[in-house]
């Protein structure tokens, strides 16, 4: 046996249904499509979503909630993840370099999660209260800057 004689079983290969192609077809005058209608024109689409009449899923579910288009995202950075890098000074450019973040979006937010033993400078829009106290507890500074540039 090799390539040359390999064949798809028995019954797996049908050859396309040609349709309006004459009475004797069984499938000539209205080619499967029916009487009139939308569907039985050329050119007809249906909408998406559209269930035959019936209300659509997506009308049928409540809708429930809020989102809020005006919704800032921040790159977020524990203090518990500063203590374990190297250096003393941290940046947004300097933790996107390592791989802390993987982008700024609308800034860079420093939460208080973890202990911190050292003195660090930490450059950020934004700080909780709880890591602000532990970067004054342990020595450090706490640098506010301005909102990020586009």
């Amino acid at each position: 046996m090799d390539l040359s004689n390999l064949k798809p079983p028995k019954g797996a290969k049908h050859s396309k249904k040609r349709v309006g192609r004459g009475h004797g077809t069984g499938q000539g005058t209205q080619a499967g499509r029916g009487h009139k209608g939308a569907q039985s024109r050329s050119g007809y689409k249906r909408k998406r979503g559209f269930e035959g009449g019936q209300m659509p899923l997506h009308r049928r579910l409540p809708k429930r909630g809020f989102t809020n288009i005006f919704k800032k995202q921040f790159a977020i950075v524990n203090l518990g993840r500063l203590e374990k890098l190297e250096g003393d000074t941290f940046s947004a450019d300097s933790l996107l370099a390592s791989g802390v973040i993987h982008k700024v979006h609308d800034g860079l937010k420093i939460l208080g999660t973890g202990v911190l033993t050292r003195k660090i400078t930490v450059e950020a829009h934004h700080f909780s209260k709880s890591a602000l106290e532990k970067i004054q507890q342990a020595g450090g500074t706490a640098q506010v800057i301005g909102a990020k540039s586009e």
